[in-house]
């Protein structure tokens, strides 16, 4: 096994997160936890180690290293970052072999996400008040939410002109920069019209007093620039304790309950795979235990004979 170009570690691996930002229309985050993971293992190997050197038994000795102080799903990504860095090496004609090929990761128990009832939603959609200083912002951004299934990141990253709202659909960028089309109902319709009124107001004021405003980005912070996925997740955390829900509120926990809902109400797996923007129909599937869940639930509740049914 070596390496045909004579670069150090570094080289390889900078260029390699060039690759994921340009080639696959990563975002900026995730290329740079490849970058992270990455590093973590040129200074586990040593940082005068050359590519040259790494061997199975030093990626072994990496992957056991790991457990001491993270958990599986942490051991699991890192390895995936390895498996995508040596993949990406080999294509080039960097590498003759792969160094991870037969090492494998962690065994993950089956994770059944976080989801909020119906009635939870509604309250979280109403806990935005006018005696919050942009209410309508929140409001309009918690029905979009919910009403789509989109991702935090494809949230902030929406412009106004992605939003068509004579035939209430939002254009948004998923993973791999892959647009599709989501439809949204009238709920987060009105809120958006509501929202337009008070961002035209705030971009009127920030222009009045010399500032400048992004006025392409659909949700705008107070000072005029594009929302961070970071600020929709606290305010998220915020209107969830206002509205006395249990658990921790987050983005993700309002995309799977959007995913579970549907499923409930009778949309099939290939509908929620499309409006979730997966590509696999096995990523959208853990939504299924969910509604067995859902199911049995309500069967035990309902079946005059289903009490006390051994499961």
């Amino acid at each position: 096994m070596g390496f045909k170009i004579s670069l150090a570690m570094t080289d390889h691996i900078q260029r390699f997160t060039t690759w994921l930002l340009v080639e696959r229309g990563y975002s900026p985050h995730t290329a740079d936890g490849y970058r992270r993971d990455l590093l973590a293992f040129h200074r586990f190997c040593g940082e005068q180690t050359g590519p040259e050197a790494i061997t199975t038994d030093r990626v072994l000795a990496f992957v056991g290293s790991l457990y001491a102080d993270n958990a599986s799903a942490s051991v699991a990504r890192k390895l995936s970052s390895l498996r995508t860095f040596f993949r990406f090496l080999r294509r080039e004609k960097v590498m003759d072999a792969d160094p991870i090929a037969g090492v494998a990761g962690p065994k993950l128990g089956h994770h059944i996400p976080a989801c909020l009832t119906v009635d939870e939603v509604f309250g979280l959609l109403e806990a935005p008040s006018a005696a919050d200083r942009f209410w309508r912002r929140d409001r309009a951004m918690l029905e979009l939410l919910y009403a789509t299934g989109i991702r935090v990141s494809e949230l902030v990253g929406c412009d106004v002109g992605d939003v068509d709202t004579a035939a209430e659909m939002i254009r948004v960028r998923g993973k791999g920069n892959k647009e599709r089309l989501v439809p949204y109902g009238r709920a987060a319709r009105e809120a958006l019209e509501k929202y337009r009124e008070e961002r035209d107001a705030l971009m009127t004021a920030r222009l009045l007093r010399g500032h400048q405003i992004d006025d392409r980005a659909l949700f705008l912070n107070g000072r005029g620039s594009r929302l961070t996925a970071r600020s929709v997740e606290r305010i998220i955390q915020v209107y969830g304790l206002k509205a006395g829900i249990g658990v921790l509120v987050t983005p993700h926990v309002l995309r799977h309950s959007f995913a579970t809902h549907m499923l409930e109400m009778g949309a099939d797996l290939r509908t929620v795979q499309e409006l979730l923007g997966h590509a696999s129909l096995s990523t959208t599937q853990k939504y299924t235990h969910l509604n067995i869940d859902h199911l049995s639930k309500v069967y035990d509740q309902a079946h005059p004979q289903a009490r006390g049914r051994s499961r």
